[in-house]
């Protein structure tokens, strides 16, 4: 099989994962609550596997609609967890939250027949494998979530870049918080199931991570996340084929390169 028609697909799945998580890793570093994405990512992956305990596959509608239920939980906790005056920093409940949820789920798994395989599945994903139906889904999922972010973008970029400016201006942040962290379940359990957890977490965090790093404003951070996210993925992914690499884990190595790459950039910048 040539590249093209073994590559594109995960090559398009990739391109809409890029748009929607560097714009959700900006919120993210904003808000300092860098692993709010592997927790409700761990989250969605332990209410899949308690699914695939229960007789419903790992990439069933009835697994995702589980592991939707249970991100939506962990959405409402860490906005009901959001403080104006915090007792202990939120990342520090998130880090709990992760651990947690990834303890549970190889308990779980433990139950299961061939749960190791299965725990590895969630881990790095299909991506390869990837079909256009579930790409549609994605496109179509994640441009109502961008339609609906950017609707509210004024009180969600200010929650995200000064809470406490929020708060004294009377807005209602637990409710934006929890519409925040609900729109980014849906993302994160969606693109867990097609990437799984490690891949997710770099397309979230490195793009933005690279904006923060060559750019000064919001318009100006997420250009350049998403022109690092595409053409990180396409050396990935072309990687993996030369190479006869796993595409998932080939891309994220991508992306830590991708990052070292940036940060070069940025110190020869101040220098």
């Amino acid at each position: 099989m040539d590249f093209l028609s073994l590559m594109v697909r995960p090559f398009a799945a990739c391109l809409i994962l890029t748009g929607i998580h560097a714009y959700l890793g900006l919120h993210v570093i904003e808000r300092e609550v860098i692993f709010v994405d592997l927790a409700l990512a761990q989250i969605a992956a332990f209410g899949a596997t308690l699914g695939f305990l229960w007789g419903f596959g790992l990439h069933s509608f009835e697994g995702y609609l589980i592991a939707l239920a249970f991100t939506l939980i962990g959405a409402a906790l860490f906005a009901a967890t959001r403080l104006r005056k915090p007792v202990v920093p939120q990342e520090a409940l998130i880090g709990v939250v992760y651990a947690v949820a990834a303890a549970a789920a190889i308990l779980v798994l433990s139950r299961a027949p061939e749960g190791g395989e299965e725990l590895k599945a969630l881990m790095v994903g299909h991506l390869l494998f990837v079909d256009w139906p579930e790409i549609a889904k994605l496109f179509v999922l994640y441009s109502l979530i961008g339609i609906i972010h950017w609707r509210v973008r004024q009180p969600l970029l200010a929650i995200s870049q000064d809470p406490e400016r929020a708060f004294a201006q009377g807005l209602r942040v637990r409710w934006w918080d929890f519409l925040f962290y609900a729109t980014f379940g849906f993302v994160v359990t969606s693109s867990v199931e097609i990437a799984g957890v490690l891949l997710v977490f770099s397309f979230l965090i490195v793009p933005a991570l690279c904006g923060v790093l060559l750019a000064q404003t919001i318009p100006q951070r997420l250009l350049v996340g998403w022109v690092a996210g595409v053409v990180t993925t396409m050396g990935g992914i072309s990687a993996s084929y030369v190479w006869d690499l796993p595409t998932g884990a080939t891309v994220v190595c991508a992306f830590g390169a991708c990052l070292g790459m940036c940060a070069m950039l940025w110190r020869m910048r101040e220098a």
